[in-house]
C-alpha cells in the first residue's frame, strides 16, 4: 500500500473535461498544447512523475476556471515523442484526491494542492465486486453496444476481473462529463458498477432504444 507520506501535496493539474482516470487503471493521452508539453517535461524531472487529472467545473466557483472537488493522480508510466514534437504518454492511476485549492506560480500550467485522506482503498493492490450478476451486466452491456453500433472483444470482457472490467468501461464509454465525475466519485467498485449500469439503462430507455430493454 502506498502511504500518504509518500505522495506529494502539490501536483501539476491537467483539467480535461470527459477524461476519467481511476486507480490502478491506465489512461493514454496525446499532449500537444505548449503549456501541457511543459507540464510533462517538468513532471518527468520529478521522482514521482505524477500529474493530477481533474475535470473542470465552472459552476463550482462561478467562473471558467472552476475545478471539481475530486480528481485522480496518475504516474507517467510510458512516454514517447512524435516527429512533430507532440507527446504520447500513459498515466497509471495512483489514487484519488480531494482538492484543497490552486497554487500560484510562474508555470504556464495550473498546479493544485491536494489531500489524500479518505481514499485508502485506492492505494491497495485491488478491489473486488462480489455482489453482482456478471451475466446480467454483460447482457445489459451487449444491448448498449448494439444500440451504439460499437464492437467489443466479448471473450476478453468475460474473462476480465471485476475491477478491470468496471473501471475500463467507466473510462472508455462515452458519457457526459458529469456522469464521468459520478463514476470517479463512487466510493467503492460495487457502487461504480451500479452507477455504470444506471447510466447504461438510462441511455437504453431513451428514444428508439427503449425497445431494447424489453
Amino acid at each position: 500500500m502506498i502511504k500518504i507520506g509518500d505522495l506529494p501535496d502539490i501536483l501539476p493539474a491537467f483539467p480535461l473535461p470527459g477524461a476519467l482516470l481511476l486507480p490502478r487503471s491506465r489512461l493514454p493521452l496525446h499532449i500537444f498544447e505548449p503549456r501541457y508539453l511543459a507540464m510533462i517535461d517538468d513532471a518527468l524531472k520529478t521522482q514521482d512523475r505524477m500529474i493530477a487529472m481533474i475535470q473542470p467545473n465552472p459552476g463550482r466557483t462561478g467562473d471558467e476556471k472552476g475545478l471539481h472537488a475530486i480528481g485522480c493522480a496518475g504516474r507517467i508510466t510510458q512516454f514517447s515523442e512524435t516527429e512533430e514534437g507532440r507527446y504520447m504518454v500513459t498515466l497509471g492511476g495512483v489514487s484519488r484526491f480531494r482538492l484543497i485549492g490552486e497554487v500560484d506560480g510562474f508555470q504556464p500550467y495550473r498546479r493544485v494542492e491536494v489531500n489524500w485522506d479518505g481514499f485508502e482503498q485506492d492505494r491497495e493492490s485491488s478491489e473486488n465486486d462480489v455482489k453482482y450478476d456478471r451475466d446480467a451486466f454483460l447482457n445489459l452491456l451487449s444491448k448498449y453496444f448494439t444500440v451504439r453500433d460499437l464492437s467489443a472483444d466479448w471473450e476478453t470482457l468475460k474473462e476480465a476481473d471485476d475491477e478491470l472490467l468496471v473501471n475500463s468501461l467507466s473510462m472508455m464509454l462515452d458519457f457526459e462529463p458529469e456522469d464521468k465525475q459520478a463514476l470517479l466519485e463512487a466510493p467503492s467498485l460495487s457502487t461504480r458498477r451500479e452507477t455504470l449500469a444506471t447510466l447504461i439503462e438510462y441511455f437504453l430507455r431513451g428514444g428508439d432504444a427503449e425497445e431494447m430493454m424489453q
